[in-house]
């Protein structure tokens, strides 16, 4: 589903002081621009960079400088996202290729980008951003954890059967094929974000990962994108028709490994999941890995979400017409009235400590992101964090469950 993006553009803060300006890029800035992002990140980020602003889904309004002089110094780009939770779409932008000179560190540039993207996404009608991002430090800037990051298990066999013959890089012609076999893969989780357009074209060119498509008598039955080959490949976004393709999907990534050591991205629930559960590690999780979310307006995104809401209630066969529903974050509190054909626009109210008192839920701020799009819900939130909490625990357990997600991304979190 396509999402209308606003036009409007947003205002750069222009000065910073001490001659520094930060402004869009512009096409004079593109060498400048590349060579700070390889010295900061990897040579890759310099094509990456290019790609976003040749093309007219994105361009150089996408990207923002700040210049001392003819001097770039640092950088940072906004992508259009859409992010799917339940049949409800949301525009979304998400932050990328981010790096500052060494020497123009500690002086708030990275700040000063991040105003900038978050105003331009506020003018493009985003209602949350989404990021992966360095352990702490966007969550400066208004990011919580919140998504999971699905785990990449070691292959530890290979499904029985010849290597296949119909494993290709993918072609600009296969993005149709691609495109289908991720939403239906995508279709069996509650929240998803899949590739734009845009990314599809950039994922072809760039250096980062390499896609793949599996053929069957001339038809595409499976896509993969993997790292490139170094000691091990990481196999990601695997998507195919059945699992028989699935398996020869498998086969064919490891034929392309050295020594065969392959990792692979474990969607759960989906057809390769099914196919490949029996040839996998599944080891428990050492440590937490989550992409970030930010939520700039909670009332804007909760009246978005009023129709996914109204369906919970309502599958659930819950009457609440007798009172509002109230989500307290503290320093302020919403109240979506509830008719008998959906729910209200959500009203702001100011302070609430205690928002149990009249039946209703309690998230601080920084947990609004798990409690909307995270794997906990309200009840695996409330034992782990005091400031979470319902005072009428089957209303908002049903309006806050436990979420699955799948991410696809610009790059891969491994």
């Amino acid at each position: 589903m396509s999402t209308t993006r606003t036009t409007a553009a947003s205002p750069l803060p222009g000065s910073l002081g001490d001659g520094l300006v930060l402004r869009q890029a512009q096409p004079a800035d593109l060498d400048q621009i590349g060579a700070l992002l390889a010295e900061r990140g990897v040579p890759a980020d310099a094509l990456d960079h290019r790609l976003v602003v040749a093309d007219p889904d994105a361009g150089w309004p996408a990207c923002a400088v700040v210049v001392d002089g003819d001097r770039v110094v640092s950088t940072a780009t906004l992508l259009d996202e859409d992010v799917r939770i339940g049949g409800v779409h949301l525009p979304a932008g998400q932050v990328e290729l981010v790096a500052t000179d060494r020497a123009y560190e500690g002086r708030g540039l990275v700040r000063a980008l991040m105003r900038w993207a978050h105003d331009r996404s506020a003018a493009r009608g985003h209602v949350i951003q989404t990021m992966i991002g360095i352990p702490y430090f966007y969550r400066l800037f208004g990011y919580e954890y919140a998504i999971d990051i699905a785990p990449a298990p070691a292959v530890h066999s290979l499904p029985p059967g010849e290597a296949t013959s119909g494993l290709r890089a993918a072609r600009p012609g296969d993005i149709p094929a691609m495109a289908a076999l991720q939403e239906a893969a995508q279709n069996h989780f509650d929240v998803a974000m899949p590739h734009s357009p845009a990314r599809w074209r950039w994922l072809l060119a760039h250096e980062a990962s390499n896609l793949w498509v599996l053929e069957r008598a001339g038809t595409v039955v499976a896509t993969a994108r993997t790292t490139p080959p170094g000691d091990q490949v990481t196999l990601a976004e695997a998507a195919a028709l059945d699992e028989a393709a699935a398996r020869d999907l498998l086969r064919g990534v490891a034929a392309l490994a050295p020594d065969g050591q392959v990792r692979v991205v474990h969607r759960s629930g989906t057809v390769t999941a099914a196919a490949w559960q029996e040839f996998l590690d599944h080891e428990p999780r050492k440590h937490a890995d989550q992409y970030y979310v930010r939520v700039p307006d909670v009332a804007a995104l909760l009246d978005r979400l009023r129709p996914l809401l109204w369906h919970r209630l309502t599958t659930a066969g819950i009457d609440r017409t007798d009172r509002d529903i109230v989500i307290s974050t503290f320093g302020a509190h919403y109240r979506i009235p509830v008719h008998a054909d959906g729910l209200g626009e959500v009203v702001t109210g100011g302070v609430m400590q205690a928002p149990g008192a009249v039946g209703g839920a309690a998230a601080a701020p920084d947990h609004i992101p798990a409690l909307l799009f995270g794997p906990h819900g309200i009840e695996g939130l409330t034992r782990t964090r005091p400031d979470v909490y319902a005072g009428d625990e089957e209303l908002f357990q049903t309006l806050f469950p436990p979420l699955t997600a799948d991410v696809l991304s610009y790059y891969l979190p491994y």
